[in-house]
């Protein structure tokens, strides 16, 4: 694998149901937040500017297009432990790119979480999806890897 980017997202008591689990609807913001950090402060070699999007015009924003999210194992909250998140681009077309998680309760711990996103790029002036341009896809493809590994669907 390539460069990836970890981070952690401080657990909260209200991502905790009446099971006294992590539900799921929070373990997607958790990925949410932890996507949001990498395109805006993942650090780039060679410069003193973060952030994967940050030769992105400001009248083209990232939207979600779909996601895939499997769940491995059970997410007890534990108080002050903040959820470790990896994340790297697995795949960057013409105007989206794809990215993958893995969301683990602790150090040295396998996946709870395993995710993919499709991100599209989206030209709010126009109306219309976004080319991505030279340098942007340059530094979207500085945290390229493989695909997280992600179950088949029943059926397929």
């Amino acid at each position: 694998m390539g460069t990836v980017f970890d981070c952690e997202i401080q657990a909260r008591l209200r991502d905790v149901n009446l099971g006294g689990h992590v539900d799921n609807v929070e373990a997607l913001r958790v990925l949410d937040e932890a996507r949001l950090m990498f395109f805006r402060h993942a650090p780039l070699p060679g410069s003193d500017r973060p952030g994967l999007l940050r030769e992105m015009p400001g009248h083209v924003t990232e939207l979600v297009g779909s996601q895939r999210v499997d769940y491995h194992t059970e997410m007890r909250f534990a108080p002050f432990q903040p959820f470790l998140v990896r994340i790297w681009v697995s795949h960057v077309g013409r105007s989206s790119a794809a990215v993958s998680y893995e969301l683990r309760m602790a150090a040295g711990h396998a996946p709870a979480v395993v995710a993919e996103s499709s991100v599209v790029f989206w030209d709010t002036a126009a109306g219309t999806s976004w080319p991505i341009a030279d340098d942007v896809r340059a530094t979207l493809t500085s945290y390229a890897g493989e695909p997280v590994a992600l179950r088949e669907r029943p059926g397929r």
